[in-house]
């Protein structure tokens, strides 16, 4: 690896460039994992960014997080018997369930994948 150097007053600075990685699509958790990376996990997160890995990293947790939080959703609904017949006697309840159910898997994901 060779290096060049550019000169500012006394000093030689590296030419350093980081590569540009393509522009991503992800949702909440990746969004989320990457501000707790930025705020929290500083020297990982330089790493990912300085070996190109960031977005990929990004992507993965997002799909993963994504995925166990539907497989959560649904094993919990079954447990607790938050069915589509409930759905068509007692909407209300029905919704309080669920708003329930998606509290607690999303707290889950979030301590178990994100804050990690």
């Amino acid at each position: 690896m060779e290096l060049t150097y550019h000169r500012k007053g006394d000093y030689l600075y590296p030419n350093l460039v980081l590569e540009q990685e393509e522009p991503i699509q992800i949702g909440k958790y990746g969004h989320l994992r990457k501000r707790y990376l930025r705020e929290h996990r500083q020297g990982v997160y330089c790493a990912l960014l300085v070996e190109g890995q960031l977005n990929s990293h990004l992507v993965e947790i997002d799909s993963t997080a994504n995925d166990y939080f539907d497989r959560l959703i649904n094993q919990m609904a079954k447990a607790e018997g938050v069915t589509e017949r409930l759905k068509a006697e007692d909407q209300m309840e029905w919704v309080r369930r669920m708003n329930s159910l998606w509290g607690r898997a999303d707290e889950i994901v979030l301590n178990e994948l994100i804050y990690t």
